[in-house]
């Protein structure tokens, strides 16, 4: 099945496109206040395209999607991130690039998201991961950014010692919070041989216990605390509904 199921929903996607971002042109020009023309006619476009694009998933992509967006207000700010991530590596100018940066200051700190100066980490399916899983990276920017080599990085997820999760095809990311100095923290490996499913397993992890005062599992392999938290993903992994639920 295609990403965008538009012959099986009957959806003509360029009509529907122009449609939407005519209405939302309308609604932004009835808004008052003093918008600059060309934002109002660049938010219509994205408006429409994302709104068709949302349209025209499959069935099965709706109910993903609706399951992961918990907060849909901070989705927002990462699709604008995308976009200018994206305009910087198509332009050569310097000057564009200066305002880009502009642009994607502005849109951080009307988001609050501290974060958004980190160099980009991936795309679309990265940032709604991100919504549950915390701040995720392919393996580009783990080569980049942590000095991990892409043969280190897929030997490891070979032998599961590191949480890959999949981002649709073959494509994969790597929840950041399980390096330190460039290394998958001790227990990763048994954690996943424990829980076996890897969204189950980052979701556990990442979830505070009461057996550990409130702390994330995570947080204690990070303290060399390995031995408790594989006794813990034992204990779990007998009893299926102690589990957290992924989609």
């Amino acid at each position: 099945m295609n990403e965008f199921n538009s012959a099986a929903s009957g959806v003509v996607r360029s009509e529907l496109e122009r449609v939407v971002a005519a209405a939302l042109e309308q609604a932004l020009r009835g808004r008052g206040g003093e918008t600059s023309e060309n934002a109002v006619k660049l938010a219509a476009i994205v408006g429409g395209s994302v709104a068709t694009a949302i349209i025209n998933l499959s069935p099965r992509q709706h109910r993903a999607l609706s399951a992961t967006l918990k907060n849909p207000s901070k989705l927002a700010p990462k699709i604008v991130r995308l976009l200018l991530a994206d305009a910087a590596q198509e332009t050569e100018s310097t000057s564009a690039r200066g305002q880009l940066d502009s642009m994607e200051t502005s849109a951080a700190s009307q988001s609050e998201m501290a974060s958004d100066s980190q160099p980009q980490r991936g795309g679309l399916a990265s940032a709604l991961i991100e919504d549950w899983a915390g701040q995720v990276a392919g393996s580009t920017y783990l080569e980049e950014t942590l000095r991990i080599p892409r043969s280190t990085l897929h030997r490891w997820q070979r032998r599961g010692e590191v949480i890959a999760l999949r981002t649709g095809g073959r494509k994969h990311v790597f929840p950041l919070a399980q390096f330190v100095d460039g290394r998958p923290v001790p227990g990763i490996r048994e954690v996943l041989q424990l829980i076996g499913h890897p969204r189950t397993a980052w979701s556990w992890l990442i979830r505070p216990a009461a057996e550990f005062d409130g702390e994330a599992p995570i947080d204690l392999l990070t303290k060399d605390r390995s031995d408790d938290v594989i006794r813990a993903a034992a204990a779990v992994s007998a009893s299926t509904d102690q589990l957290p639920q992924t989609t």
